[in-house]
């Protein structure tokens, strides 16, 4: 039973499970006692696939059953999956598009693509621009909402659906889940991987880089390994699904607003083709589907969503508390430094608020 002070017990348990798999999978852990960590519940009945029509017509009535029980728009990128569920949307629909700006810098920028699937399928295109200001602006709510440290594209997230929510929308679409249900994580899915290697190769940040007291969490590979190996696709929709939706539910649920995931509700009926994937043909059944819908067009590259982390955290010195090393994140990517600044930003929250609250 957990008092209502606010105890370090489990905290440096939280501190190592975020570094390492980017959320808190343990229901019964907390960074503290008077603030329990938000986790999705996966358990949802899913639409089993087993070829592109299936996967087809479960999108298409995904899509038409957010648009039917409310006022509903597209998060578009330009990329194949929210490509394929723009044109499933009513003609002249809102779509929302990410644009991360970097005074000075030239940083991805997926919006001209994006304006082309929305002039294909007759959507209304709004571009969101994102600047540091804006993501340091709403970090804490989310960190407070969620009970702890949150994902790099979480504020921009929560931004769009905030905007979605000022113009009047209560539900904003995504086509999050599609690369970690059909064969898009490539890097996670080459090989057949030994239990070590596999677990070195997921882990953001290995907690003995970073922390003065970590925490070594093997349970979640122990759970998927099988004579020294790893099934990498059964994993990732285990714990790398939780951590995404969780990261879609947090900031859309902070804003007021619902969130849609039309793959989020398939799985695959049948195995993986895992020797299609590695040999470049990944996320084929998704590929089929946009071939269905978008005859004679050029498949695009594939780009994660823009969050030049790099260049926010290029002159970042690294954390001062001292539950890290000094220097710790001097030779990490800027995705991993985000993950010890957050990480930081929110002890320091927890010790603000509960001083707050003790005054």
């Amino acid at each position: 039973m957990h008092n209502a002070d606010n105890t370090n017990s489990d905290r440096s348990w939280c501190m190592s499970s975020y570094l390492m798999f980017r959320y808190v999978f343990r229901q019964d852990k907390r960074f503290a006692d008077s603030m329990p960590c938000r986790i999705v519940d996966i358990g949802f009945p899913r639409t089993p696939i087993r070829k592109a029509e299936d996967l087809l017509a479960s999108l298409r009535q995904s899509v038409e059953r957010a648009c039917a029980e409310g006022k509903a728009a597209l998060a578009l990128s330009g990329g194949i999956d929210s490509a394929i569920l723009a044109k499933l949307m009513p003609p002249g629909s809102k779509a929302f598009t990410f644009h991360c700006v970097v005074p000075g810098k030239d940083v991805i920028d997926e919006t001209a693509q994006a304006r082309k699937w929305a002039d294909i399928c007759g959507l209304e295109q709004e571009i969101i621009d994102i600047r540091w200001e804006d993501i340091e602006g709403s970090v804490d709510r989310l960190m407070r909402h969620k009970g702890a440290p949150i994902h790099s594209i979480e504020a921009q997230i929560y931004l769009a659906a905030s905007r979605a929510k000022e113009q009047g929308f209560d539900t904003l679409i995504f086509g999050e889940n599609a690369d970690i249900i059909y064969g898009g994580m490539d890097g996670l899915l080459k090989k057949d991987w030994l239990f070590g290697e596999f677990a070195d190769r997921y882990s953001y940040v290995s907690p003995y880089h970073a922390l003065r007291d970590p925490v070594m969490i093997l349970e979640p590979f122990r759970e998927f390994e099988t004579d020294g190996h790893i099934d990498a696709h059964a994993f990732i929709n285990r714990y790398f699904r939780q951590e995404a939706l969780g990261t879609y539910h947090n900031a859309c649920e902070t804003a007021g607003i619902r969130f849609a995931g039309p793959y989020s509700e398939t799985t695959m009926d049948i195995p993986l083709d895992l020797q299609r994937i590695r040999s470049g043909d990944t996320k084929y059944l998704v590929r089929e589907v946009f071939r269905l819908l978008y005859p004679g067009e050029s498949m695009p590259a594939k780009i994660p969503m823009p969050r030049p982390v790099n260049e926010w955290f290029a002159d970042w010195p690294g954390p001062k508390r001292p539950e890290f090393f000094p220097h710790c994140t001097d030779d990490m990517s800027g995705d991993q430094r985000w993950m010890i600044w957050a990480l930081e930003r929110f002890l320091n929250l927890l010790e603000t608020d509960g001083k707050d609250k003790t005054e």
